[in-house]
């Protein structure tokens, strides 16, 4: 007997994509059902071949659920997560909304699967950002420790939706078929929807990826930061991020910087990522073989190259991380995490939920 699936938030960006990594998936799947607002809702879409009705999101749209993923925006998850849980199903979420609660584990299979069999009914997945660090990190962690991140980030425009990549094609047609100055085309979404400016990303690189905290680093960046420490079980590890958004459509790059706690020798850092699940090496600058975004895009897995020693720093490490954001960094995260549940045979209700999420 298989599980019924509902996917809310449907048709986005990472919604549509949640539903092609479920055609593929080794999970047992009986029926499956899309939600999403009042907006998309009546619209068909196909699954294996056979047409399915986006259903409207209620309180009362998961009876009879096994497994609900989220990734209609935070505020959706807060309000409708719950219900899906008292309703039996386990959530897996892509919002940011429950990552740092205290009894939602924050996953990346191949990095913490284990924190899974502590989940109360619901299963944070991590920043995009942050998953394919982990991925390129992890197996370098594991046999050599980790003293110090540094990460600069290169995000493509669909981290912010589908209106973030229609905005960026509109305003590089606007430059290169009508001659504007990439100055003077109009912006309404970019750098954050919610801030009071908004800037062009035609040709131009954005040092904001949502809006500024007291300490003047950004959300982007403060999830980076705290996500990485939950993640890997080491609070007291040193994290910093700088996140820029590029004129890039698909798939996230990030210049990472680490410095280890025992000598690692570059030779065995590379062999050590090339044998970890989830990650490719593609390092050989003799050839001009490095990661790149649109190779990445498509693929579910994490591309590591320019990995180099540090000049000065005896224990410092550079690599280059490249993965497609709505893939690993979303859709493929979250189906990987149902797999893993339904191995662990997790895929239960729970009665404690219901009383520390009330």
């Amino acid at each position: 007997m298989g599980y019924t699936v509902a996917v809310v938030g449907a048709t986005g960006a990472v919604g549509t994509r949640m539903i092609r990594m479920l055609e593929s998936s080794s999970l047992p799947i009986d029926r499956v059902r899309f939600l999403s607002s009042k907006r998309s809702a009546g619209k068909m879409l196909s699954y294996k071949g056979r047409p399915v009705e986006v259903e409207l999101t209620t309180e009362d749209s998961f009876a009879g659920v096994d497994l609900a993923l989220f990734s209609a925006g935070g505020s959706t998850s807060a309000k409708f997560a719950p219900y899906a849980v008292r309703e039996g199903a386990v959530v897996v979420d892509n919002t940011s909304y429950f990552r740092q609660h205290p009894d939602v584990p924050l996953v990346v299979p191949e990095v913490n699967a284990h924190t899974l069999k502590d989940h109360h009914g619901i299963i944070a997945c991590p920043n995009c950002s942050t998953i394919q660090m982990m991925v390129a990190l992890e197996p370098v962690r594991r046999k050599w420790g980790l003293e110090r991140i540094i990460v600069s980030t290169y995000q493509a425009v669909s981290g912010a939706g589908q209106s973030a990549i229609n905005e960026t094609e509109r305003e590089l047609k606007e430059v290169l078929n009508d001659g504007a100055d990439p100055r003077s085309v109009q912006a309404n979404i970019l750098p954050a929807g919610g801030d009071k400016k908004h800037y062009p990303i035609a040709f131009n690189a954005l040092a904001q990826i949502d809006v500024f905290t007291d300490n003047d680093y950004t959300y982007e960046e403060m999830k980076m930061t705290k996500e990485t420490k939950k993640i890997m079980e080491e609070p007291d590890l040193a994290v910093s991020a700088t996140c820029v958004r590029i004129p890039v459509l698909y798939s996230h790059s990030e210049s990472v910087y680490i410095e280890t706690k025992e000598k690692a020798a570059i030779a065995d850092v590379k062999a050590a990522i090339a044998a970890f699940p989830g990650a490719v090496l593609e390092d050989d600058v003799s050839n001009q073989l490095y990661p790149q975004a649109i190779n990445a895009v498509g693929s579910c897995d994490t591309f590591v190259g320019r990995i180099r020693k540090d000049l000065d720093a005896e224990n410092g490490i550079h690599m280059w991380v490249v993965s497609d954001n709505l893939l690993k960094g979303a859709a493929w995260n979250s189906v990987q995490i149902a797999e893993e549940l339904h191995r662990q045979n997790l895929v239960r209700p729970t009665e404690e939920l219901k009383f520390k999420l009330q």
